[in-house]
């Protein structure tokens, strides 16, 4: 599918004011890439320029409200608008597809979920305390909550939390050298999207998938009864902030150790139990001050703040908790653009 890109103009950098302006109403950006999400504007625009008419008729909106929409978009370069007055996609508009390889529709959905509409406002409060704001209005623990009472916001992050996975688990198969391991256990590993590409990097390993209940009774069909992967595989509910049954060489922990300070140090603590000395542990992370993508980064920060009382980590305050947790870092290196993998290896 083609993609049609505005043409570089030379553009006067705006004011402050006006940059602040923009900032300020950066609710509205956001609120405006969810609305096209879940009308599913992206899918309904394929590789042929498209009226508003037809557009909206494919999607169930009135024209007039839905131009006003794809123009606050495009002039974010989501969707270009023609001289014609049609519309095209654009390099970001196709990451809103579902159908797209890099889709980022799940993310987008994930990040402007209608509880973040109501503990944003709260971040003041959240910096003064130190503390997340979430447990205040909603009386509940986060994930307690997404399970409990909010399951379509559940179902959301898990597709999101599945999308980043799918996206970065050749990757990390790509780095990892995993020639001298017989197992391999992915801790908090989502739908096992990463341990699986490993069973199939590596064929005479066995793997392990441990996550909550709700999370792996969904794990990749690669790896439940009947897949390619399920006889070399071993799936186990469970919570890793509260004990990890698992005995592996290699342990793999990416992108969860962004709770509270406490569920950091008790999920660490429990594989630094259920190991052998001498066993790796990779702990595979975004950082905030390593990164191209900062402003992304730093603004799920503050994000972990507000539901969990967590946080983004620096390099150093990385290696600070592995180490407290009595593993020895052997090495750091990038996976991709956005993500750092530390090798450890469990101390005797």
């Amino acid at each position: 599918m083609t993609t049609v890109d505005p043409a570089p103009a030379t553009e006067v950098a705006p004011p402050p004011s006006m940059k602040l302006r923009e900032l300020v109403f950066g609710a509205a950006c956001a609120a405006a890439v969810r609305a096209a999400a879940r009308l599913g504007v992206a899918d309904a625009l394929d590789a042929t320029p498209t009226s508003v008419d037809d557009l909206a008729a494919a999607v169930k909106t009135q024209p007039q409200t839905l131009r006003r929409l794809l123009r606050a978009l495009s002039s974010q370069g989501v969707f270009t608008e023609l001289p014609d007055g049609t519309f095209a996609h654009t390099e970001m508009s196709r990451l809103l597809r579902e159908d797209d390889p890099h889709s980022l529709r799940y993310i987008a959905l994930w990040c402007t979920e209608p509880w973040t509409w109501n503990v944003w406002p709260k971040l003041d409060e959240a910096v003064r305390s130190g503390r997340n704001v979430f447990e205040d209005l909603y009386d509940e623990e986060f994930f307690t909550y997404l399970n409990n009472d909010a399951p379509e916001s559940a179902h959301v992050f898990n597709r999101a939390m599945t999308t980043s996975s799918e996206q970065s688990a050749q990757d990390v198969a790509e780095l990892l050298d995993l020639r001298d391991a017989a197992s391999v256990a992915d801790i908090g590993g989502g739908q096992g999207q990463v341990v699986a590409s490993l069973l199939e990097k590596h064929p005479g390993m066995s793997g392990t998938l441990l996550d909550l209940p709700g999370v792996v009774e969904n794990a990749d069909p690669r790896l439940r009864d009947g897949g390619a992967l399920a006889s070399r595989m071993r799936i186990i509910a469970g919570d890793c902030r509260e004990d990890i049954p698992v005995q592996a060489d290699v342990y793999i922990i990416k992108n969860i150790l962004e709770w509270d300070d406490e569920s950091t140090r008790r999920a660490l603590a429990n594989v630094r139990k259920a190991a052998r000395p001498g066993a790796r542990v990779v702990v595979i992370e975004n950082l905030v001050d390593d990164t191209p993508s900062m402003k992304f980064t730093t603004s799920m920060d503050l994000l972990l703040l507000l539901n969990v009382g967590g946080a983004k980590h620096t390099r150093q305050s990385m290696i600070d908790r592995l180490t407290d947790a009595g593993l020895a870092i052997d090495d750091i290196r990038p996976v991709n653009p956005y993500l750092h993998a530390f090798e450890c290896r469990v101390l005797d």
